[in-house]
């Protein structure tokens, strides 16, 4: 039998490396998975991003002290160390750099959401991945739901004619409009959609944000933000005869859990799950939703 995948952590600072340290490096765990193990991680965090900084601390202690992985001072130690490496800084703006430091070891890289914070830094990302010949991709854990792939599945995904989504979208300054948690429902109607979007509009208020993107070949899609203290996600994806609901709240399975299969999958050697061009498109549709937000709302084209 193969040994097991050493796993990296690059980022400390948010409660997904507890929930990845769990699933590795915690035989009792209810999502325990095999071929993998946490073996060393980098606490990094953002001074000016109180709810990242904050968290390193306490979040390093667990994973050092709960789960046995060991404290490195450089993303490069890292990276040295391990045969796979999970970014999971939850500032998106740290990213660029971090990967360019990690990237030259060519080893395989899953970025947490948000990939990055301007289309530009999404296209810097891959650009380094391929200079240095490195497999990289990204995604919220939403994108592999099953309340989520069950309604969309590979046979059927060409025969969506539109989709709405939903959930929460709280703020942060540093992180704008929806990549800091609204990305969750923009992954789900990229999942549902897939490439192809020409156009957004997005109005926002204090408690919400509607962001509609028209794509290329006419569908429509829709993202709905919301401030309010509801955390549900939830969307409907519309065929030519009928509409199917998705509730994320109704699946057994947790959403965390599929994520994580479907990474250790890809650090395996199997495919990449999602096309990079999708990805950059989606950091994209973000990045026009806050423009045109910031604009009352007028077209703003992809």
């Amino acid at each position: 039998m193969n040994a097991p995948l050493k796993l990296g952590i690059i980022g400390l600072d948010t409660s997904h490396v507890l929930v990845f340290s769990d699933t590795f490096n915690n035989p009792a765990s209810q999502q325990a998975l095999t071929g993998a193990r946490v073996t060393m991680a980098w606490p990094g965090g953002s001074p000016d991003v109180p709810s990242s900084i904050g968290r390193v601390a306490g979040y390093t202690a667990e994973v050092r002290d709960k789960f046995g992985v060991t404290i490195a001072d450089s993303p490069e130690a890292v990276a040295q160390a391990c045969d796979a490496l999970l970014l999971t800084s939850v500032d998106g703006r740290t990213h660029p750099g971090q990967f360019e430091r990690i990237a030259p070891f060519g080893k395989p890289v899953f970025i947490d959401k948000p990939f990055a914070v301007s289309s530009a830094d999404a296209r810097r990302i891959f650009a380094t991945a391929k200079k240095h010949q490195v497999r990289v991709f990204s995604s919220s854990s939403l994108r592999f739901t099953e309340a989520l792939v069950k309604v969309v599945t590979p046979g059927n995904r060409a025969l969506v004619k539109g989709a709405d989504f939903c959930g929460a979208a709280a703020h942060e300054p540093t992180n704008p409009g929806l990549y800091w948690y609204g990305i969750h429902a923009v992954e789900m109607l990229y999942t549902a959609m897939g490439r192809g979007c020409r156009s957004v509009r997005c109005v926002s208020t204090p408690d919400h944000d509607l962001a509609t993107g028209v794509w290329a070949d006419g569908r429509i899609g829709t993202v709905r933000g919301t401030r309010t203290g509801n955390y549900e996600m939830h969307g409907i994806v519309h065929f030519e005869k009928n509409s199917v609901p998705v509730n994320v709240q109704t699946q057994a399975k947790p959403f965390y859990a599929s994520l994580t299969e479907a990474y250790l999958a890809f650090f395996q050697g199997g495919a990449t799950p999602i096309d990079p061009e999708e990805t950059i498109e989606l950091i994209r549709f973000i990045e026009a939703a806050n423009e045109s937000s910031a604009n009352g709302g007028r077209e703003v084209l992809l």
